[in-house]
């Protein structure tokens, strides 16, 4: 994806429809024009509770995965490799009711990318995104950590 393919609406569809997103129920109401930030939700369904009836693990972690990458490659432009490094998510407390997420990408951190990548070499910035809950208390911290460099090729 280029800056050129980004078109929000677009995007927003092609999420919602993604498999895993539609099995639990992942809705995608916000995506900033500019690629700046991406907004997830997810509410309580039989498709997603785990055994005690709360949000599954696997679900909640699923729910913000891509789209530091996504928003990353349609800021970056294509000049650059960008791939997710690793990942580690904090259980805070039971996910019950709507859980959501507000995935942001600031201005100072990609100029402080582009400013760490501009010798060729790679760069591991790292986030914490947070799932909240309809009290907007944390119901767990995924902590993401990508790879950026320059396209050898570029």
């Amino acid at each position: 994806m280029t800056r050129t393919d980004w078109h929000p609406e677009h995007i927003r569809r092609r999420l919602e429809a993604y498999p895993p997103y539609q099995g639990a129920g992942v809705r995608v109401p916000y995506v900033a024009a500019d690629a700046s930030e991406i907004r997830v939700e997810m509410a309580l369904t039989e498709t997603n509770a785990n055994l005690v009836g709360t949000h599954f693990g696997g679900s909640l972690y699923a729910m913000v995965d891509p789209h530091l990458m996504i928003l990353l490659k349609a800021r970056l432009g294509p000049r650059y490799v960008v791939w997710d490094r690793e990942a580690h998510i904090d259980f805070r407390k039971p996910g019950e009711g709507i859980v959501w997420s507000s995935i942001r990408i600031t201005d100072q951190e990609l100029a402080d990318i582009r400013a760490a990548t501009s010798d060729g070499g790679r760069h591991l910035p790292e986030w914490t995104l947070e799932i909240r809950d309809e009290d907007d208390d944390v119901v767990a911290a995924v902590r993401k950590v990508l790879h950026v460099r320059l396209r050898r090729d570029a």
